[in-house]
Formats: structure tokens, sequence, C-alpha cells
């Protein structure tokens, strides 16, 4: 794939799908809850804090070093009883700790296209295709930001959107990366050809082996829903269908153990890590 390249002068204007794929309204407010969820979005200094709110009996040094942090950022930190914690946080297992923020600040297709007109490096996208369950969708997102992805994007339909629950299962990792929501993937997908990527799509009935592909130079890596897998229509639009060899009877594996398999064969392969 890396012989695949954009050029300038030959590249045609992509569609813009402009600022509308960003469905909530900015200053809509949600609840975070979970020790990581909490500590991680202060860190990343990406959501406004509202309050944060701990259980009024337990003191650990990890609620500790939320408080401290909190302090630094001018958040006010308060007590609750562990039943008002419960109620906040919906009955999750929030870890004695809970917070009212600004919802997640996702970006548009178009912001998207405009980072990687500049990029002078390969870049390397994840596109999650209908992925509905958020523990699915966290895990993804840990993975993604461990395997060197720089860019998420997420249609905006038929998918758990960024949310506290998401945040919870990516044990915060969610707070620290770059999200994009597409109105048509479709349409995403030929976009970004245009800027010299090669769109690869994972699914159990694809035809060529996923260590035999060159995930090297400018990548979208595209994986499928928990239930449908790829929908034709992007099927259709990816270059490749990459499949992951099976050893048993078993022809597929959960959606974000897929992911997370292709996401690190990419990265040992733009490493140049060689185990042969």
């Amino acid at each position: 794939m890396a012989g695949k390249s954009a050029s300038p002068g030959r590249r045609r204007k992509p569609r813009g799908q402009g600022g509308k794929s960003e469905p909530r309204n900015p200053g809509d407010k949600e609840i975070l809850y979970g020790y990581h969820s909490v500590f991680e979005a202060l860190k990343a200094g990406r959501r406004k804090f509202e309050s944060i709110m701990v259980y009024e009996n337990r003191s650990d040094k990890r609620l500790q070093a939320v408080a401290d942090l909190a302090g630094e950022k001018q958040v006010a930190v308060q007590t609750l009883s562990g039943e008002e914690l419960d109620r906040l946080a919906g009955f999750g297992r929030h870890q004695g700790i809970a917070a009212r923020v600004s919802s997640f600040p996702v970006q548009s297709v178009s912001a998207l296209l405009k980072l990687i007109e500049g990029r002078t490096e390969p870049f390397f996208i994840l596109i999650l295709e209908s992925i509905e369950d958020p523990q699915n969708t966290g895990a993804l997102i840990r993975t993604a930001l461990c395997a060197g992805v720089d860019y998420i994007v997420m249609p905006k339909d038929r998918c758990a959107l960024p949310s506290a629950g998401v945040s919870r299962s990516s044990a915060g990792a969610m707070e620290h990366a770059p999200i994009f929501l597409a109105i048509n993937l479709s349409i995403l997908i030929h976009d970004l050809k245009k800027y010299g990527a090669w769109v690869s799509g994972l699914d159990a009935g694809g035809d060529k082996g996923l260590f035999d592909a060159d995930l090297t130079g400018n990548l979208a890596l595209v994986v499928g829903g928990e239930h449908t897998g790829l929908r034709p229509g992007v099927i259709k639009a990816c270059d490749f269908i990459l499949s992951i060899p099976m050893e048993t009877r078993i022809t597929s594996l959960n959606a974000s153990v897929a992911g997370g398999i292709a996401m690190f064969e990419a990265r040992r392969q733009r490493l140049g890590i060689n185990f042969g």
C-alpha cells in the first residue's frame, strides 16, 4: 500500500460533509462516573467541569489524587451519600466518584480532512462501523490510542457514540481520543482515498489475510459491527477486505478483539518490526 500516494496537483476536492456531523449541543451536560473517567477527563482538559462529587465515607489515594487535581483546576468537589451517588450515576459502577461535565467534544469530518491535508507523515485512521456495544467501543478506542492510531471516526447513527459509559469502558482513554463523526461512511471513504489512503475493511469473510496485507502508508482500517459486520455499501467502498486467519471451527472474533489484532499488526508493520 505504501506505493499509493496523493498528488496535490491531481487531487480533486472532496465533497465536504461540513460541520453537520456533530449532533449534540456543545452546551449539553452529562454525568461521568468512575475514577479513571473523571481523572482522565480532568487531565485532558477538554470538558468543562461543573462539579465533582465523591462518596462522603470513602477516602483513598485515588480520590485524593482527583481532589488535588480538581483543586489545581479550580473545580469544586462536594461529598454525597452512597445512595445519592448511585442515583447520579444511574446505578453504574461509580467507584465513589462522579462529575457533572460538558458533553464530549466530537469533531466534524471536514475538520478531519483539513488535518490529514496538512500532514507530512503517513496517517492511520480507525473507522468504527456500527459498533453498538459501549464496551466494545471503549475497548477499541483504548486500543487505538495504544496502537498509534491518529484519528477515530464513527458514524452519526447506528453506533455507540462517545458517552459516560464508553468513557468508563475505555478506562478514561476516550477523554484523550481525537474522535470525528461522519454522516455517511461511504462518502468519507471515497474522500479519504483522494488524500492517498488505502482503506481496508476487517471482516471474517475477507478475501485477503491480515498478515499478508501491507498496512504501511496512509491507512484507514474499518471495523464492522458486532452482529452484522461491515455493511454492503462500506464493503464496496473499501480497497480490501481483510480477514484474520483462524485455527479452529470458530469463524469470528469479538469486534474489539479483532480490531485490536488488526491495529497492532498495522503498528508492527509501521514500526518495521519483523518477527521472522
